[in-house]
């Protein structure tokens, strides 16, 4: 009498089952890693603006409360004081252009002294086209055109909005705008607001801000 046979291979059913079966855990599998992913690469973004947003706001604070104004000029060369503080509204894209005492020299016996012109404005981004960004200009000899010269570079990407207000403190109340210009006041604001908004990476926009105070108001003369 023969022996019946229980040993056996599998059918192609049941391989074709398998191999089914295998092929949806490894997609469920590949999807979460893909939303892992996504989600790391959305926080890593967003976390680099957030750094980008405060180290601006930091070094614009800086900049701004070491403004000054001086009498101290070559009355025979300039014909009207070439240290300024002008902010002007735009809306959304405000500008700042004024003389500070932050400049920091990088190179030994540069000709240079701590005294500069500095701009902020938006502009587009040449590197993100269909963007905006926050550029800063610094003239380190200070002359009688302050709108020209000097190096620019970008200060912040990203940028949906850049507003700046200046407390009046002999009116005490904020204005949008501020200038020195000859026949205009002679005084800087005590403070000075700044605030920028980017556009997040999930299409959403963060306002950060913050606020500097200027320790000299009136013109140095002395």
């Amino acid at each position: 009498m023969s022996r019946a046979r229980t040993d056996r291979g599998f059918t192609l059913l049941e391989v074709m089952i398998a191999v089914s079966i295998s092929a949806v855990i490894g997609a469920m599998a590949l999807g979460s890693f893909q939303r892992a992913w996504a989600a790391r690469d959305l926080c890593e973004t967003q976390d680099e603006r957030f750094s980008g947003a405060r180290v601006a706001l930091s070094r614009m604070a800086r900049e701004v409360s070491m403004a000054f104004l001086s009498e101290h000029f070559d009355h025979r060369r300039f014909r009207d004081r070439p240290t300024l503080f002008r902010g002007k509204d735009g809306g959304d894209r405000d500008s700042l252009l004024f003389s500070t005492l932050s400049h920091v020299r990088l190179d030994r016996d540069a000709k240079e002294s701590d005294q500069s012109v500095v701009e902020y404005a938006v502009d587009a981004d040449p590197d993100s086209p269909g963007e905006n960004a926050l550029f800063r200009r610094e003239k380190i000899r200070i002359d009688d055109d302050p709108e020209r010269g000097g190096a620019r570079a970008v200060l912040c990407q990203h940028v949906a909005a850049f507003d700046v207000v200046y407390w009046d403190w002999t009116r005490q109340e904020w204005v949008k705008e501020w200038s020195t210009a000859p026949g205009e006041r002679a005084l800087l604001p005590t403070r000075v607001r700044l605030a920028l908004t980017l556009r997040m990476p999930d299409g959403k926009e963060a306002r950060f801000e913050t606020e500097a105070r200027i320790a000299i108001v009136r013109p140095l003369d002395f």
